[in-house]
């Protein structure tokens, strides 16, 4: 089958679905593989190196999307505002779909006999693991705010014993222990920073603790805290209330706080108010990872820096693509893991009996699926976890 990579249409997006090294095993297993010119560069691939990949390598961005039996995308349809009729009769679109508010953009799908695969709906098993690319993404999300924290915090992250005196550590704390949570704490713990970091879910304490940070412990009523599949349940406004009570304290002694805790197609729980940020010291940074639905913090703008009372408070919405090279590898293992799941012997075979094929299929055979009318909340990252954790695989972290 013809496996199709168009360049990415999203403001700020740099990343590719496809790089070369991965390109060549879909050639090497008898696919052939067209790309539009340029869809590497942001990610520091040239076309030459598709073509040496055994790529076809398309001048017109139209002419993939004529080619192909399979669309490749990192961001299409919701993700991208790309109009559905860009797709053309019976084709297969796996990408990051943002499928939360398409409704009539189903339909056009549906009429056309496109199969829509979105990834923000992988289901958090063993199997699809190496298939989850929110958690992949979400991973590089929290080793890079932490590196932006950094930057901005005008202190150094470690102890310092120097002939002029001895240096604190910084005091950092993170707010949610799912996977961008757990990589926050684990590259501070790296540059020699005081770790703390706290989840409304008890059984992640090991995880944090394991990477050489305090967990947090707040006197409240956890039991229903997480689902089966160990990701966080959205809380009601009176336990919200609490939690910022008991938060309040440690918020105020960080020099750098990280929060994570978002919801698919949801806003995000506002944690942290503006009164709690007023207790902390000028200088201090604060770097709000569920920034696109709102942010856990109160003075969050979504890709904005907002400055308040002497604290720098970043809302990036998409800070993987920021690390585009290394994105995009990772984001390339996982839709390729996927697209195997999809075939068999080389041709597309669309089970609609396994997990992961119903739990991500939009639309399929002319009709609309719509599998998670649930609202998306056991969907990422963007990230899904209430109250403190981004996506969080099988409770365990995925990385």
């Amino acid at each position: 089958m013809i496996v199709g990579v168009p360049t990415e249409t999203a403001e700020d997006e740099p990343r590719v679905a496809l790089v070369p090294p991965v390109a060549a095993e879909l050639v090497d297993d008898g696919h052939e593989v067209c790309i539009a010119a340029g869809a590497g560069e942001g990610s520091d691939w040239a076309d030459d190196d598709y073509r040496d990949a055994g790529c076809e390598v398309l001048t017109d961005r139209d002419a993939v999307f004529e080619r192909a039996d399979v669309l490749l995308q990192v961001r299409g349809l919701g993700a991208a505002d790309e109009s559905p009729e860009v797709y053309r009769e019976g084709q297969v679109v796996v990408g990051l779909l943002g499928p939360y508010d398409l409704d009539s953009e189903l339909d056009t799908l549906a009429d056309r006999d496109v199969s829509a695969f979105a990834l923000e709906y992988i289901p958090r098993i063993s199997r699809a693991q190496s298939m989850d690319a929110l958690s992949s993404m979400a991973s590089v999300g929290g080793y890079k705010a932490t590196l932006l924290a950094a930057e901005e915090l005008p202190e150094m992250f470690p102890m310092e014993m120097t002939a002029a005196g001895t240096v604190q550590p910084a005091d950092v704390f993170v707010v949610g222990a799912g996977v961008a949570g757990l990589k926050a704490i684990a590259t501070a713990e790296r540059l020699g920073a005081a770790v703390r970091a706290y989840d409304i879910r008890p059984e992640v304490k090991e995880e944090v603790e394991s990477l050489g940070a305090d967990f947090v412990e707040l006197d409240l009523e956890t039991d229903d805290a997480s689902d089966e599949e160990g990701r966080a349940r959205e809380q009601d406004e009176e336990f919200i209330r609490k939690q910022r009570e008991m938060m309040t304290r440690v918020v105020a002694d960080s020099d750098v706080l990280i929060t994570t805790a978002a919801i698919p197609g949801k806003p995000s729980p506002e944690l942290v108010t503006t009164e709690m940020i007023d207790g902390m010291d000028p200088g201090s940074v604060i770097v709000d990872l569920a920034a696109e639905g709102g942010g856990n913090c109160e003075p969050t703008r979504a890709d904005e820096t907002v400055h308040h009372e002497g604290v720098t408070i970043f809302g990036p919405t998409n800070l993987p693509a920021t690390v585009t090279h290394t994105a995009s590898q990772l984001y390339a293992n996982n839709v390729t893991n996927f697209l195997d799941n999809i075939t068999e012997d080389g041709e597309l075979d669309i089970d609609t009996e396994d997990e992961i094929v119903d739990a991500t299929l939009l639309t399929h055979d002319g009709t609309v699926r719509n599998p998670r009318e649930d609202d998306g909340s056991d969907g990422d990252d963007e990230p899904d976890d209430e109250a403190g954790g981004d996506e969080t695989t099988e409770g365990t972290d995925g990385e």
